[in-house]
């Protein structure tokens, strides 16, 4: 069996059997991470093929940490970067990304809920999906990926307030979400 590190190699002197081990050890996370972005489960899985034809082209740019236990860690940081701007490019090719203006949304009152709940990873993913394109955009880079306000700002293109009034926003909008569903929840209960 091959370390990572000889796997890698494999994939730089462009040996199939490297790449495959490659693609079948991350395509799980690379969907997830594109997902978090993307909603149609079709266009995911277009992009992360897209994504490991940009991970195998530029893979001579990945640099190992020194210390061998953290090398499988950084190439997942790396290639989620990449899944994450691959998605981004994609959204934006969709269509383009709106400025503060163009968005009026309601702004419900936030009630505070006193009632522990242990929501799934599927039902904070639907959460997610519930909000605009754009904010869950920001949510993902800023409190997934961690990127900061100004290298959001750069990565969109948008002006770095507006990257925090999105982040807001979204915040907002996934507090009453949550609070619906807790509460509908309950309801039926």
């Amino acid at each position: 069996m091959l370390d990572f590190e000889e796997i890698i190699v494999g994939c730089l002197h462009n040996e199939n059997k490297s790449k495959e081990v490659v693609y079948k050890s991350f395509y799980g996370y690379l969907i997830a991470v594109v997902l978090r972005y993307v909603n149609d489960r079709n266009d995911a899985e277009e992009l992360v093929n897209d994504v490991f034809i940009k991970v195998y082209k530029a893979i001579p740019q990945f640099n190992f940490p020194k210390n061998k236990e953290e090398h499988q860690k950084a190439f997942k940081a790396w290639i989620a970067k990449i899944a994450s701007r691959t998605a981004i490019d994609f959204l934006r090719t969709k269509r383009s990304i709106l400025s503060i203006d163009d968005i009026v949304e309601e702004q419900e009152p936030l009630t505070e809920i006193n009632i522990i709940s242990a929501l799934n990873v599927k039902d904070i993913l639907k959460l997610l999906d519930a909000l605009p394109e754009t904010q869950k955009m920001i949510f993902n880079l800023f409190e997934i990926e961690g990127f900061s306000h100004d290298e959001i700002a750069k990565l969109l293109n948008i002006p770095e307030s507006s990257s925090r009034v999105y982040l807001t926003r979204a915040k907002n909008k996934l507090r009453a979400l949550y609070s619906k569903t807790l509460i509908n929840t309950y309801a039926t209960n």
